[in-house]
């Protein structure tokens, strides 16, 4: 299987260059264990991270939100909708839940975790309202080539994905930054407010292969006379 999704993601897409996805959003139509979006940067080496997503979903199941793996640690770095009512964040494969973190059907919400590699502490913030600060991992940096998935919670570097793990829904306004941001900047983010784009991903200027029935559409907010 894995091999399948390499060669489809080499037959999307050759030549992959920057592109600005203001104004659009990535529609993920259904179920499946095969559709995803890949984010490329060349950055390799995080002492921290910042990582945020505007999403709009009906499903009411687990599924991934952000998935960014390395050889050595498939969960590197994850942001997860788990069960009802809580998120977790994963990083370097170790785990910190985050309950009584409600993201709402059928409207669109901003999610953003944070991790730094000098205190260990991660956090969750859920349309500009932060969770607790919890410890998760201290000490050692994200340092390999990483392979970021849209849609999908990888299992193994790229692949390994499930289908009861799969997003469905439209995703927008994508960033990460190598640092830990401000709350102000957070805040800024949420509500789409002249907040510095990410220095790893940046929606802006976007590097992607899009692998299956992930469509590139209009976001729906953008109204013309």
């Amino acid at each position: 299987m894995e091999k399948v999704i390499l060669l489809m993601a080499v037959f999307t897409t050759c030549c992959s260059i920057p592109k600005d996805l203001s104004g659009k959003m990535l529609t993920f139509p259904k179920e499946t264990v095969t559709d995803h979006v890949k984010l490329m940067t060349p950055k390799t080496r995080f002492q921290a991270v910042t990582a945020c997503v505007r999403s709009f979903t009906d499903i009411t199941r687990d599924y991934a939100i952000f998935s960014l793996a390395t050889r050595t640690h498939i969960n590197a770095f994850g942001i997860f909708k788990l069960e009802a009512t809580s998120i977790r964040m994963l990083v370097q494969d170790a785990v910190a839940d985050f309950p009584m973190m409600f993201i709402p059907l059928n409207k669109w919400v901003s999610i953003c975790g944070t991790w730094s590699s000098e205190t260990g502490l991660t956090q969750v913030w859920l349309d500009g309202q932060p969770s607790s600060r919890r410890f998760i991992h201290q000490g050692e940096p994200l340092n390999e080539a990483p392979i970021t998935i849209l849609g999908q919670e990888q299992d193994s570097y790229g692949g390994g994905f499930d289908l009861k793990q799969s997003f469905v829904g439209m995703m927008q306004d994508v960033h990460m930054w190598d640092s830990v941001l401000s709350p102000c900047e957070l805040r800024r983010y949420a509500s789409n407010r002249n907040f510095t784009p990410g220095n790893v991903l940046n929606w802006r200027a976007m590097e992607f292969q899009k692998i299956g029935k992930v469509q590139e559409e209009d976001n729906q907010d953008q109204c013309t006379a």
